[in-house]
């Protein structure tokens, strides 16, 4: 694999772990990356507390917003080299499963969105999230995708996923 990739993270509401998946992606992926997120049931605002993780991290958030995955479905949408699941299956949510030829892996991270207690725990939760993608991201930049095959790249993403 060699060139400009098109990244996409799903997950259900697509309101913080695939919008901050796709704002830290978008800077650190730069040049040979572009992010973008979707959910299969769109929450249709990003969640505030998101959005000031992004923020903190003086990550870009113009242009972020809730959307369905039907946007990437259309004959003129971006043609996507990799799908990430974010959503939690131990939190017994619906995950969406991307159809087509894209390389895929689960990344599955708690929803920060569904924690409930005092503004410290929801901010904690938010930040270990954004953290987990940080490093998972990270680890997935440093594969070497040009030297590497299909079989090889699944496997390291795979990995990363259970980091």
């Amino acid at each position: 694999m060699l060139g400009r990739y098109n990244v996409l993270f799903l997950c259900t509401g697509n309101s913080a772990r695939s919008i901050m998946a796709e704002a830290i992606m978008n800077r650190k992926g730069l040049p040979a990356f572009t992010a973008f997120s979707a959910g299969s049931h769109p929450k249709g605002e990003v969640h505030p507390a998101a959005l000031r993780q992004i923020e903190i991290a003086n990550l870009p958030a113009q242009g972020l917003r809730s959307k369905s995955w039907d946007e990437f479905v259309a004959p003129d949408a971006p043609k996507m080299n990799f799908v990430f699941t974010v959503c939690d299956n131990a939190a017994k949510e619906v995950c969406p499963v991307w159809p087509g030829q894209p390389m895929t892996a689960h990344w599955g991270v708690p929803d920060p969105a569904a924690v409930q207690g005092t503004p410290e725990q929801i901010d904690k939760a938010f930040r270990d999230a954004f953290m987990i993608l940080d490093r998972r991201i990270s680890l997935f930049l440093c594969l070497p995708l040009s030297s590497l095959d299909q079989l090889a790249i699944k496997k390291e993403i795979d990995r990363i996923g259970r980091q």
